[in-house]
C-alpha cells in the first residue's frame, strides 16, 4: 500500500497524524509479506543490482562502433575541437543543422556534449571509453531503480528526522533486478548511440525523486516545498535535453502526485464530475497544494516545449516511407491498425525479449491491410490485456491494487507516448531503445503480479526459484546480445534469422562484407537488399559501385540509373553514374551527371575530383585544375585532387607552379607521404636535389614498401651523381616490384656506367 505522511514538529496536529500513520500500516496490505524473496538491507540490495547490472553488459567495454555510431559519433562534426561548443545547440543529434531540411529534429545537446567530453578525453575515436560510460550510466540507473520501485511499490513515507522509508525492500529489489538484466536494454547500453536513452532515464529518475523529496518534513511547516518541485521541473527539462522521452516524466508526476499523496480515486472523481457533484473535495486539494503543484509541472512542461519547438523550427521531421510505412498508408485504418500491431510487438518484447533486431524497418514487419490477416490476434490481445488492467486501475475495491495498476499502466505508456505515431510521425517501426523507460512500468506489473500469485501459492519457494530462473536466463541472453553488438559482422548476421525480410539487414551485411574486401558475397546481400526493396536506391548504389570496380559496367549503369530515377536529388549515385559513364568513354555524358550531382550537393569535394579527371582525359588543363581546386577549397585534406594538380602542372612543365601547389598542399597535410613524393619529383626536376632527397627520404620513412619512391630517388641520386646510392634504391624497389615500369632500363644504365668507372679507374 501507498502511505504518506507530513511530520511538523512544530504543527500540534503531528502526534495525530502520525497515530493515524500507525493505524492505517497495520490495516493496509504489504506487498512484501507474502513474498519469498531475498530481504536485504538497502545498500547490500544496491550492491547486488549494481554488480549483477554490470555483469550483463561488461563484454560490451571494448566493442566497436556499430551502426549508427558512426553517423552519431565518428561523422558528427561536433565532437572535434575546432567546433564551437554553441553549435551543439543549434544542431540535432547527428550534427546537421536543426533548420536544414533533412534534419530528424533530434535535439539531444547535453547527449551530444558527453560524446564530445569522451571524444577530448580519449584523444580521438577509441570506443572503450564510449562504451565504458554507457555501462556505469546503466548501472547507475538500475541502482536507482532500487529507490524508485521502493516508492511505486511500498509508497512514500518519511521519518522524523526526514528519512524516506524502504516499506518493500523485497518487491523493489525484484523490479530493480527485473529492470537492470532486462534484454531489450541491450541495445542502449551496447550501442553507444543508446547514451540519449541511458541520460535521460537518469535525469528522468532524478526528477521523479527530487519531486518525492518535495514532501519531506521542513522547518517552515509547509506540506511540500515548491523549491523541489522547481528542481524537478529543471531535471525533467535536462532529460528532454538528453532525449525527447524526458519530458514525460512531469506527466509522471503529476499522476504521482494524485494517486499517492492526494489518494484520489480517479473513478470516484470522474464519477461525481459527470454528476456535478459539488461534493468534491475541493478544500482537500487546495489544501494539500494539487492543484498548485500541477499548475507548477503543466507551465514548466509547456514552456520547455514551447522552447524546443522554437528552437527545432516549425517543420516536422523528414522521413521517408521505408522508415515508418504504416505512417504512410492513405488508409486510416491501416494506420491504426498497424500502429497498434507495432503496440503489441514492443509488449511482447517486454514479455519475451528473444527476438531482437537493431532495425526493424524496410518489410522487416509486412503491413496489416485487411482483418482477415492473422496477426490482429496480436493487437485483440494486447488490448484484452490492457482494458482488464485499466478496469482494474479503475474499479477495483482495493485502492492499494488500484494505485499499483494505475502507476504499472502509466510509467508504462506515458513515456511511451513520443514514440507512439499519435502526436506525429516517427522514423521507425520499432526500436528497442524506446522501451527502456517503459519497461519500469513492465517491471511494476510483473512484480505486483508475482507478489498476488505468491500470496495465492502454497508453495512460494518453486515460485521464487521460476522468478530467479527468468533472472538468470535473461543475464546470460544480454551477455550474448551484448557480444552481437562488439562488431557490426556479429550484430548484422544476427538480424537475418529475426528479420529475413528487412532490405537494410541484407544491405548491411553486404556493406560490411564490401568494407572487408568480399565483393563476391557482399554483391550477393546487395542483389537480395534490392529484391526486398525495389526502390532501394542506397543498396543499387553500393552494387553499382562494386560492378563498377570489376567492370561490369553495363550493369551498373543500369543499376545507378535507376536509382536515378528512383530518386533525382541522390547526388551520390549521380557522381558514380559519371564515373561509369566515363569509363564507357561517353564524356559528354558523364560530365551531364557530374554536374547534377553538383546541382543537388553545393559542397561535393570527391564530384569535382572526378569531374577534374574526366577534364585531364579530355586534355582540358584548365577545367581540370579548376575542378581540383574547387575539391581542395571544399576540403582541404583532398590529397588526391592536390596530387592531380601538382602531377598535371609538373606534366605540362609548369614546374614553378606546380611547385608552389606542392608546398600549399604540405602546410595543409604535412604528414601526408604521397603528397612528400609528388613535390620531391618536382624539385629534382627543377635541381633542387638536396631537398627533393629530404622529401623521398621522409616519404619513404612513411612508406618504406613503396617501389616507386625508392625507383624515383634512385633517379634523383642516378642525376645528382650519387651513384652508389642510386644503385642502392634502385634494387630496393627492384626486390619491391620486380616489374616496376622503367626501373630495370635505368639500372641497367647505372650497372654499365658503373662498370665503365670501374674500367677506367683500373686502367
Amino acid at each position: 500500500m501507498f502511505f504518506f505522511q507530513i511530520c511538523n514538529q512544530h504543527n500540534a496536529e503531528a502526534p495525530n497524524l502520525e497515530q493515524a500513520f500507525h493505524r492505517m500500516a497495520q490495516t493496509e496490505p504489504n506487498l512484501d509479506h507474502d513474498v519469498s524473496w531475498l530481504l536485504l538491507p538497502s545498500y547490500w540490495a544496491k550492491m547486488v543490482v549494481a554488480l549483477i547490472s554490470f555483469l550483463c553488459f561488461a563484454n560490451s567495454y571494448d566493442g566497436d562502433f556499430v551502426f549508427d555510431d558512426s553517423e552519431a559519433i565518428i561523422n558528427n562534426k561536433d565532437l572535434r575541437a575546432e567546433t564551437p561548443l554553441g553549435d551543439l545547440w543549434h544542431h540535432d543529434f547527428w550534427g546537421s543543422k536543426l533548420s536544414s531540411n533533412t534534419s530528424h529534429k533530434s535535439y539531444r545537446p547535453l547527449t551530444v556534449l558527453t560524446f564530445r567530453i569522451n571524444y577530448l578525453f580519449a584523444g580521438g575515436f577509441y570506443p572503450v571509453g564510449f562504451h565504458v560510460i554507457n555501462i556505469i550510466l546503466h548501472c547507475t540507473i538500475s541502482v536507482l531503480m532500487v529507490d524508485v520501485f521502493s516508492i511505486l511499490l511500498g509508497g512514500l513515507q518519511f521519518s522524523n528526522k526526514g528519512r524516506r522509508l524502504n516499506l518493500a525492500p523485497k518487491t523493489s529489489l525484484l523490479a530493480a533486478l527485473l529492470f537492470a538484466v532486462h534484454p531489450v536494454h541491450t541495445e542502449c547500453v551496447a550501442g553507444i548511440v543508446g547514451r540519449a536513452d541511458l541520460l535521460c532515464a537518469l535525469f528522468f529518475l532524478l526528477s521523479f525523486l527530487g519531486y518525492c523529496k518535495a514532501f519531506r518534513e521542513n522547518k517552515e511547516g509547509h506540506n511540500f516545498s515548491t523549491f523541489w518541485v522547481l528542481v524537478s521541473v529543471i531535471l525533467g527539462a535536462i532529460a528532454m535535453l538528453c532525449k525527447e522521452q524526458g519530458i514525460t516524466i512531469l506527466g509522471l508526476n503529476a499522476v504521482f502526485d494524485a494517486l499517492v499523496i492526494n489518494k484520489l480515486n480517479v473513478l470516484e472523481l470522474i464519477q461525481k464530475l459527470l454528476h456535478k457533484d459539488k461534493s468534491l473535495e475541493n478544500a482537500v486539494l487546495l489544501r494539500k497544494g494539487l492543484l498548485f503543484r500541477i499548475t507548477l509541472l503543466m507551465s514548466g512542461g509547456a514552456s520547455i516545449l514551447y522552447i524546443r519547438w522554437r528552437i527545432m523550427g516549425t517543420g516536422p521531421p523528414a522521413f521517408t516511407e521505408v522508415d515508418n510505412p504504416a505512417s504512410f498508408a492513405d488508409s486510416l485504418f491501416v494506420r491504426a491498425i498497424n500502429y497498434n500491431y507495432y503496440y503489441s510487438l514492443n509488449a511482447w518484447l517486454l514479455l519475451c525479449p528473444w527476438w531482437l533486431c537493431f532495425d526493424w524497418s524496410m518489410g522487416c514487419i509486412p503491413l496489416i491491410k485487411s482483418v482477415s490477416d492473422w496477426r490482429i490476434i496480436a493487437l485483440a490481445a494486447l488490448w484484452f490485456c490492457l482494458i482488464g488492467l485499466i478496469c482494474q486501475a479503475l474499479c477495483s475495491e482495493d485502492s492499494h491494487k488500484r494505485r499499483i495498476l494505475t502507476l504499472g499502466l502509466g510509467f508504462l505508456i506515458i513515456p511511451f507516448l513520443p514514440a507512439s505515431n499519435l502526436f506525429f510521425r516517427v522514423g521507425f517501426v520499432i526500436a528497442e531503445r524506446v522501451i527502456y523507460l517503459p519497461s519500469i512500468g513492465y517491471c511494476i506489473l510483473f512484480t505486483y503480479g508475482f507478489s498476488l500469485l505468491s500470496k495465492q501459492a502454497k508453495k512460494k519457494k518453486i515460485l521464487a526459484v521460476a522468478v530467479l530462473g527468468i533472472l538468470l536466463i535473461n543475464v546470460m541472453r544480454c551477455a550474448l546480445r551484448s557480444s552481437q553488438w562488439r562488431s557490426e559482422e556479429q550484430l548484422f548476421r544476427s538480424a537475418l534469422s529475426v528479420c529475413p525480410l528487412n532490405a537494410k539487414v541484407h544491405y548491411n551485411v553486404g556493406k560490411n562484407l564490401a568494407d572487408k574486401g568480399n565483393q563476391s558475397a557482399a554483391i550477393k546481400y546487395y542483389r537480395e537488399a534490392v529484391r526486398l526493396n525495389p526502390k532501394y536506391v542506397h543498396a543499387m548504389n553500393n552494387l553499382g559501385n562494386i560492378l563498377k570496380e570489376r567492370n561490369e559496367l553495363q550493369e551498373a549503369e543500369e543499376l545507378l540509373s535507376l536509382a536515378v530515377q528512383i530518386q533525382p536529388d541522390f547526388a551520390a549515385a549521380w557522381m558514380n553514374l559519371g564515373i561509369v559513364q566515363n569509363s564507357l568513354r561517353r564524356f559528354e555524358e558523364a560530365e551531364q551527371s557530374y554536374w547534377t550531382a553538383i546541382k543537388h550537393r553545393k559542397k561535393y569535394p570527391d564530384c569535382y575530383y572526378n569531374l577534374g579527371r574526366l577534364y585531364a582525359d579530355l586534355n582540358r588543363h584548365v577545367d581540370a585544375l579548376n575542378a581540383w581546386r574547387n575539391a581542395t577549397v571544399l576540403k582541404p585534406e583532398h590529397s588526391l585532387a592536390w596530387n592531380n594538380m601538382i602531377i598535371l602542372l609538373d606534366n605540362t612543365g609548369n614546374l614553378a607552379q606546380a611547385e608552389a601547389v606542392g608546398r600549399e598542399a604540405l602546410e595543409l597535410i604535412p604528414n601526408d607521404h604521397s603528397l612528400m613524393f609528388s613535390l620531391a619529383n618536382v624539385l629534382g626536376k627543377s635541381q633542387k636535389y638536396k631537398e627533393s632527397e629530404a622529401l623521398f627520404l621522409k616519404a619513404i620513412k612513411a612508406n618504406p614498401n613503396a617501389a616507386s619512391y625508392h625507383g624515383n630517388l634512385a633517379v634523383l641520386y642516378h642525376r645528382w651523381g650519387n651513384l652508389d646510392l642510386a644503385k642502392k634504391h634502385y634494387e630496393v624497389s627492384l626486390k619491391l616490384d620486380p616489374m616496376a615500369p622503367g626501373t630495370k632500363e635505368n639500372y641497367n644504365l647505372l650497372r654499365r656506367k658503373l662498370e665503365q668507372l670501374q674500367k677506367k679507374g683500373s686502367a
